[in-house]
């Protein structure tokens, strides 16, 4: 007998804040695996694409849209949902919390950010997807420059070495995290200050946007 083929989408959507990595996750509120955690996401309807459909998912179960989320992989076994044959296409992105709202709905009972360094169980596969997202992360953000909008407009650098530290999720070596950064020319050093503890005052960066999309089609190379 010929089985059907359903079609899905998940959205892993990290977040950034305090120093700390976290993951968006739902409630189910319904079988399979009512009242445990999920990554965000749901069946791809007939009429939508597949970024319309991870885009309905999120603000349906979370509340939350975003401009922009890659694609990661396709996760197609067998067994993988227990309803039906089910291969899911995830995407993953990067987002402050503090400028969303958490609202759910539809088949989420509840929406959470969770530490990656503390998940709860999850269901499906997903937390196979989420071991390669936070993989993926960790690689995307040594060729490019993606947290730079979890940072404020004006920057001191410390800041830039905490997210990229707890991206990585180990120390790094600042000194020569400074020099490739400021070897790249996509910062620009203001003339403010900040102080921050018992320190002296440091110096504000922003990150100049344009000339990085201006330098990335010449040919720049971001590698940290």
């Amino acid at each position: 007998m010929q089985q059907s083929i359903k079609l899905s989408v998940d959205a892993v959507v990290f977040g950034y804040e305090s120093e700390t990595i976290s993951v968006l996750l739902i409630k189910r509120k319904y079988e399979p695996f009512k009242g445990k955690w999920a990554i965000p996401g749901g069946f791809v309807l007939d009429s939508e694409s597949l970024e319309e459909a991870v885009a309905r998912e999120l603000k349906e179960e979370t509340g939350i849209k975003i401009n922009y989320l890659e694609q990661l992989y396709t996760f197609g076994k067998p067994d993988r949902d227990p309803r039906k044959r089910v291969v899911s296409v995830a995407y993953f992105g990067l987002i402050k919390p503090s400028a969303f709202k958490l609202a759910a709905s539809t088949d989420a009972e509840e929406a959470q950010w969770f530490s990656i360094t503390n998940l709860p169980e999850l269901s499906f596969d997903h937390a196979e997807i989420l071991k390669l997202a936070i993989t993926r992360l960790q690689a995307k953000i040594t060729y490019e420059p993606i947290g730079f909008e979890l940072l404020d407009t004006k920057f001191p650098f410390s800041d830039l070495e905490k997210l990229y530290s707890s991206v990585l999720g180990r120390d790094i070596d600042r000194r020569n995290f400074r020099k490739k950064m400021l070897g790249l020319n996509i910062l620009d050093e203001l003339d403010e200050k900040v102080s921050k503890g018992s320190g002296r005052p440091a110096n504000l960066f922003m990150f100049n946007k344009n000339r990085y999309f201006k330098l990335k089609k010449e040919g720049i190379i971001f590698e940290i």
